[in-house]
């Protein structure tokens, strides 16, 4: 299935696509709530809300990555062919495409607006990182080093996408950004295959990036927690003391 191939959208992609945009409103709302709430002090409900967008942010880049790399496998064994989507991937594509009423014949507003929306999901992710870590940021946590590393990254990732769709929402024929040559190149092999690959290598440097701020996030997890007041183990009112057991 080509990019521009399945310009027809289903009930079901249109519900897809509001779904997708929402999970992306939902994340930056929130990153955006416990930012402002830190300034009156860390308090325990901003660490597992920063924590949740966190790992929301981890889940929705797994799918978003994984379409990357199908792409790339399409690619490998058919370099000389359009690029290709995977089936839900073209769904969610078709159903931006009917939700800004793009002509049948311009179906890759949608594809553009779905790569913005997955890389604004990914960004969030990235961002709850910095927002969790914040408390501590006198201390040099290795997870904020990877978190803010990886929101300038991202940052540049998704000032690409938005540059992408932009062009074409404005009537450009041809996407214009840095992973197509400003729209200089025409359209097949070469083109295809440049902008598969610097969209695939982004995509591979900031998960990395993200998979390095996890790791640091887990070892410096009882650190983060008492600075938010949060204990790992509540105590239980009225629990028994545990029993000795018999030698």
């Amino acid at each position: 299935m080509s990019m521009d191939m399945g310009t027809t959208a289903t009930g079901w992609d249109v519900l897809g696509a509001v779904g997708l945009l929402w999970w992306m409103i939902a994340m930056w709302a929130a990153v955006l709530v416990l930012y402002r709430a830190q300034r009156h002090g860390a308090r325990p409900w901003q660490f597992w809300g920063a924590t949740s967008v966190v790992v929301i942010g981890a889940v929705g880049q797994i799918g978003h990555a994984g379409e990357h790399f199908a792409q790339v496998g399409y690619w490998v064994g058919h370099p000389e062919t359009k690029p290709w989507m995977t089936p839900w991937g073209n769904g969610l594509s078709n159903g931006f495409g009917s939700l800004v009423g793009s002509p049948a014949g311009k179906p890759s507003l949608g594809m553009e607006i779905l790569h913005l929306v997955g890389n604004s999901i990914f960004l969030a992710g990235l961002a709850g990182v910095v927002v969790l870590t914040r408390p501590l940021v006198a201390r040099g946590l290795g997870s904020r080093r990877w978190g803010r590393m990886g929101v300038w990254m991202q940052g540049i990732h998704g000032i690409e996408h938005l540059v992408l769709t932009l062009s074409i929402a404005f009537g450009a024929q041809k996407a214009i950004g840095l992973s197509t040559w400003f729209g200089l190149m025409d359209p097949g092999p070469g083109l295809w295959t440049y902008r598969i690959w610097w969209h695939f290598v982004a995509n591979v440097i900031g998960s990395t990036i993200f998979v390095f701020a996890l790791t640091h996030l887990w070892k410096e997890r009882r650190e983060l927690m008492t600075s938010y007041g949060v204990t790992s183990r509540p105590a239980t009112a009225g629990a028994p003391a545990p029993q000795a057991t018999p030698a």
